[in-house]
């Protein structure tokens, strides 16, 4: 399978090095530094209605792009550092979702899937 985050990984990698960073990038340094930009990211939103969330200005949509590319780009590092290959995880994630969200049970509703367990 093809690795579309190889290039960005492997910038990542550099970027760390030449600063000599890799020393703090432990995979429990980077797991909290990936909630601390999440968190970032919610601010964007933090105090929005639900319709103004929808439709951001320029400089709202510009700062809600730097913290998506943060908690992607943390997530990367994340996985390269225990050899995670991220599309295979998510093929296999969105494949147990299936499983646990059947749409003909699910369909419409926001309720968790222990709510439609047997």
């Amino acid at each position: 399978m093809s690795d579309p985050f190889k290039q960005l990984r492997d910038a990542m990698d550099q970027f760390a090095t030449e600063r000599d960073w890799d020393q703090f990038h432990s995979p429990k340094n980077l797991a909290m530094a990936l909630t601390v930009e999440a968190a970032e990211l919610q601010e964007c939103f933090q105090w929005l209605t639900e319709a103004q969330s929808r439709v951001l200005d320029e400089q709202q949509l510009a700062a809600v792009r730097d913290e998506i590319a943060d908690v992607q780009l943390y997530l990367i590092r994340l996985a390269g550092k225990l050899d995670v290959d991220i599309e295979a995880a998510c093929r296999t994630k969105m494949e147990k979702n299936a499983v646990k969200y059947p749409a003909e049970k699910v369909k419409g509703s926001a309720k968790k899937y222990t709510h439609y367990q047997d």
